[in-house]
């Protein structure tokens, strides 16, 4: 069976693929195959965050105003297949790559969690560096919180997946909408933040 006809299969054959070549470059370099295990939980919160955030991109950039320009659309098939089919599976992906980003990302920090949280002050050392990991790692907080709190109860509402009625389904698509353009406009400088400490901020 062809793993790239599954979703699953895809995803097993990429990560096999990945610890190949991380066990080549180890032993080519005459190492032994040891786990570095920051660098393992830094890759899984890049991946998670890589799913999260395009998932991100994918609701405000192509879904939202898809679905806007179908429901204008009088003779056209309308969103529905979206909504039935499309946006319960995001959705699904969307909340738990959100959940994996901040905890592999919590793993990251381990004892710089305070720290990074008070942008330095804890310790009393603080820097440019330090508060731009800060701001990402509340951006992020904010962003995951944003996820679980308002954008996942009422799209359940939006998607029907819970009854509501029509004021109460118009009252959500507001909530979930502003919640996930927050996010969208957070994630911009929350990446460029989050990236600072190894590149250096842009300006």
């Amino acid at each position: 069976m062809n793993p790239l006809l599954s979703v699953k299969g895809s995803l097993v054959t990429g990560f096999v693929l990945a610890i190949a070549i991380a066990a080549a470059i180890a032993i080519s370099v005459g190492g032994g195959f040891n786990v570095n295990w920051q660098s393992l939980v830094r890759w899984l919160h890049i991946l998670a965050g890589i799913t999260w955030i395009g998932l991100l991109y994918y609701f405000n950039v192509v879904q939202v105003p898809g679905l806007a320009a179908a429901a204008a659309d009088k003779g056209g098939p309308g969103g529905a297949g979206v909504t039935k089919y499309i946006a319960p599976r995001a959705l699904l992906w969307f909340r738990w790559a959100a959940v994996a980003t901040l905890v592999f990302g919590l793993g990251l920090l381990g004892s710089r969690f305070v720290d990074t949280y008070t942008f330095g002050l804890a310790s009393g050392v603080s820097g440019p560096l330090t508060v731009a990991m800060g701001i990402g790692a509340w951006f992020g907080t904010i962003m995951a919180f944003n996820v679980w709190v308002f954008i996942w109860p009422n799209q359940k509402k939006i998607l029907g997946i819970v009854a509501a009625t029509d004021e109460q389904k118009a009252t959500a698509r507001k909530v979930a909408l502003l919640a996930s353009r927050t996010n969208f406009v957070l994630s911009i400088p929350m990446l460029m933040c989050m990236v600072a400490p190894s590149h250096g901020l842009p300006f």
